[in-house]
């Protein structure tokens, strides 16, 4: 993949910004977007001196309605063609479902699930052209249960997962890597964001961000059709495999306890 052009949504901050320095050193020209344009300036000039790629900035809240086709078009306009997608950008909310404001919730959906698909979509008929090409999907290790109290974004990082694995199957013959990235608790601004940074699950066991894009850069490298980081993760992971749902989604429940009002 080396010299291909990587497109990170997200990648202001966290496991996008991490991603963008792992793609730049190993090569590869970039095109990073987030909602922050300082914050991407910055990152871009970072980049450019340190690994001397070229970089390209898209400033685009990728949470409102038709966010795909206005980047996409953008793309277009300046004649930038996309190797390697990397959908990070995604958010969540700790509370109980009736109780998180409505739109927060829409917007949540619509850039976790929609923007995400809708943006791959737009760009894979190329890459199933070129015969080449790589999609790294920003999951969570929330895709393997229900998520009580944090309803919406589980379910949306299911489908992420979902989707991502089927894709895997999908494009293996047409020589392009599609990986799901699914991370535990991670030390970014996501568990300030979504309320989380004080809940049990964080507070026990959250991950490096860099040791988490490490691991994401190496499976879609590897073309590894899911990536857990970490020991504890892999085994959580598997452990929803054998003890019973209803079992599961309480221990969730317990876990995270929304904050009272």
């Amino acid at each position: 993949m080396m010299s291909k052009t990587a497109l990170v949504t997200g990648a202001s901050s966290g496991i996008g910004l991490e991603l963008a320095k792992l793609f730049a050193a190993a090569g590869h020209p970039l095109i990073l977007t987030a909602r922050s344009g300082d914050k991407l300036e910055s990152l871009r000039k970072e980049l450019v001196e340190t690994h001397s790629v070229h970089v390209e900035v898209i400033v685009a809240d990728l949470a409102e309605a038709d966010a795909a086709t206005k980047l996409a078009d953008e793309l277009a306009s300046r004649k930038l063609v996309v190797d390697i997608l990397v959908n990070n950008a995604g958010f969540g909310e700790l509370g109980r479902f009736h109780e998180i404001d409505v739109e927060r919730q829409v917007n949540m959906v619509r850039l976790n699930v929609l923007t995400l698909v809708h943006l791959t979509r737009l760009l894979v008929p190329e890459m199933i052209k070129r015969k080449s090409g790589g999609i790294l999907n920003v999951g969570s290790t929330a895709a393997f249960q229900p998520g009580p109290n944090m309803a919406v974004y589980y379910a949306t990082k299911a489908f992420v997962l979902s989707f991502s694995e089927a894709l895997h199957e999908e494009l293996l013959e047409r020589d392009i890597s599609v990986t799901c990235l699914c991370p535990g608790p991670t030390e970014t601004g996501f568990g300030a964001d979504s309320g989380m940074g004080d809940s049990a699950i964080f507070k026990s066991n959250a991950m490096g961000v860099e040791a988490v894009a490490q691991a994401g850069f190496e499976g879609l490298k590897n073309n590894r059709a899911i990536v857990i980081p970490g020991l504890k993760n892999r085994f959580g992971a598997f452990m929803t495999r054998l003890v019973p749902r209803f079992v599961t989604r309480k221990l969730v429940k317990r876990l995270q306890v929304p904050n009272e009002s």
